[in-house]
Order: C-alpha cells, then structure tokens, then sequence
C-alpha cells in the first residue's frame, strides 16, 4: 500500500510504482474519489452508487459498483488478489487506507492543522510555512473533470477549505508585514469570491499598510456598490469598522507582529524568531477552533 498514492485536489489521480495510473471510465473514477474522501472509513455499496449516480441508480448498480472495484484494483495493484489488495471489503462496504503520505487530501488536512497548531502558540512564520506547502499541494480545481451532483458538493467543501487556508495564510503573511505581497494575492481573492466581507477586510488592511489608503477606502466602496445592487444589503459592522478606521488613518492599524506598539503590559510572543506581539486590531491568539468538515457525508 505505500508504494500508492492518491490525488483529489486536483483531478482525481493514482500512482504506483510502475507510474501514473489510467482509472478507468469517469464512473470508475468516482467510485475512487468516493473511497479516498472518506478517508478510510467504510463506503457502502449503497453509498457508493449514490456517488454516481445521486439517487437515481439502475436495477445493475451494485453488480456495476463491484465490476468497478475489480478493475480499480488490477489497475492499481496488478497481481494482486482482492484479500491483500489496496481496497478493502467487509460485506457490501468498501474502503481504501490512506495516509497523509500518500494521499493529499490528507497531507492538506495534516498541514493547516499544524498551522493552526501553530497559530494558538504564536508562531507565525510557522503558520505561513505550513499553509504555503498545504496549498502547493492543489493541482487545480478538486475533482477535476467529475460531474454530478455528490461531486459538485464534495467540490464545494474542499474548495472552501482551500479558500480559508488561503484567508490564514494571508492574514498570517500581513502581521508578519508582508503587506504588498499580501495585497496582490488578496485582490485575486476579492476578484473571485466579491461577497466575502472578511477578505476585503484583509485587503482594506493590506492596502493601507502599503501606504494605499485612496485604494482601501476604494475596495469599500466596491463592496458598498456590490452588496446593494446583488444582495440589497449594507456591509457588516466589521468591515464598517474597518472602513471608519482607514479613513480616518487609525494609526493602530499599522501595528504587526514585526511593529509592535509600545504598551508596558503587552505580552510577551516570541518564535522562530518573531519579536514580541503586542495588541492590534484584531489579537492573533486565541483563535477559535473550527469544526473538522468531513467530506464523505458533508458533515461537520
């Protein structure tokens, strides 16, 4: 089993020894992609025909599932029998053992949990390290080239945990005072997803740390315009706040972990060499813990 790994942050992908893997026809790939997001537990046969076919499937399905089982593992593991195989089976479920070495969804899961590990203890360089490799690890779209409904929404929760490991990474980067750097990829964001208000709050900030206040006080007002004409509403109290401070130059919104206020009972933060934090707008420690989103299931 460890010398296979899987992919779907991306198109759904295998590999061996002997190299890439061809999976098959797109339903033979589901029946894959349903196996790896359930991140080792068991998959009903049921479960699995639902993934193809969302409700909807043929009196042959089950029959049709378990030729689809049998392909995957001579192609997965050529000679191999079913007992010793990759893919497991007890009765009608079926699951595949993956890891965090060899599976990236699982790898990305391992890593923003260390980041934000890291982030409780105040290790910000730490943050940024650990959410630059989780996001290196995505080829793309997740699921790439897979159509339906189950895999529209499998794609949905795996495109918001991307997106929120892009937020931490950027808010991380703009404490540490990478404020220009953080600027360009946040208006990439803002471009992408218009409606989220904490993204433009980023942006407000990066911005104005850049020196740009004309711009931050613009990215306002693109919000003001977006929200009333798309939604009929106003922007919330914390991008109101934000808004009120860049115009009136609150100077405390310059304040980073790498300039630090001058306060006598500020405490004291220090790690891989950032000096000590002191309080800002919005204090990096604590962070409120977030609820695992589990794919298989769409749980939380």
């Amino acid at each position: 089993m460890n010398h296979l790994r899987f992919s779907v942050l991306g198109p759904v992908r295998a590999w061996n020894r002997a190299g890439e893997i061809k999976l098959g026809p797109p339903q033979q790939q589901a029946v894959l992609a349903a196996l790896i997001l359930a991140e080792g537990t068991p998959v009903s046969v049921g479960a699995l025909a639902d993934a193809i076919w969302a409700g909807s499937a043929p009196a042959t399905a089950v029959g049709t599932i378990r030729t689809h089982v049998y392909r995957l593992r001579r192609a997965l593991e050529p000679g191999c029998t079913s007992a010793s195989s990759a893919i497991r089976s007890r009765g009608d479920n079926y699951s595949l053992a993956t890891t965090a070495h060899n599976c990236d969804l699982l790898a990305f899961r391992s890593l923003t949990s260390k980041a934000e590990k890291a982030r409780w203890e105040g290790c910000l360089q730490d943050v940024t390290r650990h959410l630059r490799h989780a996001l290196a690890l995505w080829q793309g779209e997740a699921l790439q080239g897979l159509g339906g409904p189950r895999a529209d929404a499998h794609r949905h929760v795996l495109e918001h945990l991307r997106l929120q490991a892009q937020t931490d990474r950027l808010a991380a980067e703009l404490e540490l005072g990478s404020a220009t750097a953080a600027a360009l990829d946040l208006q990439q964001l803002v471009a992408r997803h218009p409606f989220d208000e904490h993204l433009r709050k980023l942006l407000m900030l990066a911005l104005y740390r850049s020196g740009r206040q004309a711009a931050a006080l613009a990215v306002y007002g693109e919000a003001q315009r977006i929200l009333a004409r798309e939604l009929g509403i106003d922007p919330g109290p914390e991008l109101q706040e934000t808004h009120h401070r860049v115009l009136r130059a609150d100077p405390t919104l310059l304040h980073t972990a790498e300039t630090p206020a001058a306060s006598p009972t500020a405490p004291v933060q220090t790690c891989a060499g950032i000096p000590p934090t002191a309080p800002r707008d919005r204090p990096a420690l604590p962070v409120p813990r977030r609820k695992r989103v589990r794919c298989a299931g769409l749980t939380t």
